[in-house]
């Protein structure tokens, strides 16, 4: 098989249960056989700025590059954003190390690109104080995004306005659980009536349905499905001391069926994508 049959490497499912090292190799053993003609790179997990400097390193002919859940920082991004010139589209979401530094590098060097994913999962944002610096790197470095997805961001109504005044051709904006965010429906129909926003204060389809179905708690749509299992259960039975839930668990089955389904994004053609079991598989 010739290097254009490696021109697109997705292995993003198997290396969210892979071990790191075997990812590292197969990264090197695929990218190696492309010989410079890869133009789509999936994959999840990289544990090493070292891996992340090797795919940049093979990165003359990428486009999209979709690196979630890596732990990557901010100065090897600085260091390798040149060799990324090609990219038209990046998913960096829920990569906790980096931050604006790394996002300004990118914007600076990747003039092509149109999409952005920078995603953070909720449970590492609840509680947390603003933070717009990323914002502010997206809207100063980024005028051409076309696609920006950026839920349970902790930013503010202005850096959202700074993004739509500096990115003036984006179509598509995912502010979901931005809840400090508050855009008037009119405000944004008349200034930017091309634009298709998703949130800050909606539920996704599958987890509004799930939760309506199963839940005497349907009517309060503002709570997400992790705010209710971390708060509202445990003030429900405050005031029922008579009732005993100690055995709630004995069943060592319940405890199997129990699952964590979390918001994985946004894909290029604009359909939701979910991670866990029972939902839709990742494209």
């Amino acid at each position: 098989m010739g290097p254009y049959c490696w021109q697109e490497i997705d292995i993003e499912e198997w290396s969210n249960r892979c071990q790191p090292q075997h990812l590292d190799r197969m990264l090197q053993m695929l990218i190696a056989r492309s010989c410079g003609s890869l133009r789509k790179l999936c994959v999840s997990g990289l544990q090493n700025d070292m891996i992340f400097s090797y795919i940049t390193e093979h990165a003359g002919s990428l486009q999209t590059l979709r690196l979630p859940r890596s732990e990557i920082g901010d100065s090897i991004v600085e260091q390798t954003a040149g060799r990324l010139s090609t990219i038209t589209f990046l998913d960096l979401s829920y990569c906790g190390k980096i931050g604006a530094r790394a996002l300004e590098a990118i914007g600076k060097n990747c003039k092509l690109l149109v999409g952005l994913c920078r995603n953070m999962h909720p449970l590492d944002t609840a509680g947390k104080p603003l933070m717009d610096e990323e914002a502010h790197a997206i809207a100063t470095t980024m005028p051409r995004l076309k696609h920006l997805e950026m839920a349970y961001h902790l930013i503010s109504t202005k850096s959202a306005l700074q993004i739509l005044s500096s990115c003036t051709e984006l179509e598509f904006l995912d502010l979901r659980g931005c809840w400090d965010v508050q855009l008037e429906d009119k405000f944004l129909k008349e200034k930017y009536p091309k634009l298709k926003l998703l949130g800050p204060l909606i539920l996704d389809y599958y987890e509004r349905n799930e939760w309506e179905d199963c839940s005497d708690f349907s009517d309060a749509s503002e709570y997400l499905a992790w705010e209710f299992v971390a708060g509202e259960l445990e003030d429900y039975y405050d005031d029922d001391d008579d009732v005993s839930y100690d055995g709630m668990w004995d069943d060592e089955g319940r405890l199997e069926e129990l699952e964590l389904r979390f918001y994985e994004g946004i894909d290029q053609n604009g359909d939701a994508v979910y991670g866990g079991y029972g939902w839709p598989p990742s494209p």
